[in-house]
């Protein structure tokens, strides 16, 4: 059994017809000790799913288990990176960080605990930094302090929600090379579910890359496994063989113009403008090129293509 397993994971906002379907049985199993990256586009539910995964969200439907058992509410030995920052700002970098170490870790002493986040922001290269608030530090160190309090924790599982996304791409860069090099340095072994949208990024830092379809009702495709040494590096995913094929197996996958769910029987169906199509269970009309059922939405602005779970009882096939 995997130390993560995240089971048919659904979700929905709101009620009713207008009822937003995020997630639709999304299911990945994790390793210990293993970098996953889950990369999709924009919009797609990367961050309602690792929320669920987290604890922070209760799924519709499915089920997450660590360790064989059911996650009720964030875990203790978890901790998570947001792409925001998340710092209080009336407290300095020090203390920030200290607060993180406090909630883990009560018994300790308030001079343990200072001194273990003392360490960590020291690791992230702001120990000249840590009595400064949040407003006197730029953006990609406030990103540092995040990490330095994820990482002060001892986590067992860290949750990491696009971590660079708002920071330019040189700090980006130098960001990612700290975060490989945390996780290396650990005595033991950090399993690691992050979201992005950047694929370089997912290459640089991940074991394997699993890939969320368009929403709404997202699910997961395929881990793509990255059977590269590490530590990487950005000019070795430039020129190296096997990333490039990582890099091309992902992007086809995130650019499929339909991606069939599992379990699934469909026929293809190309659509005349203004034609309806019915099955037994909806109604497909070929409309502004979006296709809308109780089940599905379709976007097959593409190629006009689109997948019907049934036999057409009009139109072409």
């Amino acid at each position: 059994m995997a130390f993560l397993e995240i089971s048919s994971i659904s979700k929905a906002f709101g009620t009713g017809p207008g009822a937003r379907h995020v997630l639709d049985r999304a299911s990945l199993s994790v390793e210990h000790g293993e970098f996953v990256s889950i990369v999709g586009f924009m919009g797609c539910g990367k961050s309602t799913f690792l929320n669920i995964v987290a604890g922070l969200v209760t799924p519709d439907a499915g089920e997450v288990r660590f360790g064989g058992e059911s996650v009720r509410g964030m875990r203790h030995d978890a901790s998570i990176v947001f792409q925001n920052y998340s710092l209080l700002p009336w407290f300095s970098a020090l203390e920030n960080v200290r607060l993180a170490v406090a909630a883990t870790f009560p018994e300790w002493p308030r001079s343990r605990q200072t001194e273990q986040a003392r360490a960590y922001l020291d690791k992230v290269g702001l120990g000249n930094a840590v009595d400064r608030r949040p407003s006197q530090l730029s953006g990609g160190m406030r990103q540092r302090v995040a990490i330095a309090r994820a990482f002060s924790t001892e986590p067992e599982v860290l949750f990491l929600d696009e971590p660079f996304g708002a920071l330019d791409a040189l700090t980006r860069g130098n960001l990612q090379q700290e975060l490989a090099r945390l996780c290396s340095d650990l005595d033991r072994p950090v399993t690691t579910v992050m979201i992005t949208n950047n694929v370089d990024e997912a290459l640089l830092l991940s074991d394997r890359i699993v890939p969320m379809t368009r929403g709404p009702r997202a699910t997961l495709g395929a881990p793509v496994p990255v059977a590269m040494p590490k530590p990487r590096n950005a000019s070795q995913l430039t020129h190296d063989v096997a990333a490039m094929r990582v890099r091309t197996h992902v992007i086809e996958a995130l650019t499929k113009e339909v991606l069939m769910k599992p379990d699934t029987t469909c026929k293809e169906v190309r659509l005349k403008p203004d034609a309806t199509y019915e099955t037994e269970d909806a109604t497909y009309e070929a409309e502004d090129a979006t296709y809308e059922t109780d089940d599905e939405t379709w976007d097959p602005a593409l190629a006009g293509l689109v997948r019907l779970k049934a036999d057409p009882t009009e139109g072409p096939l």
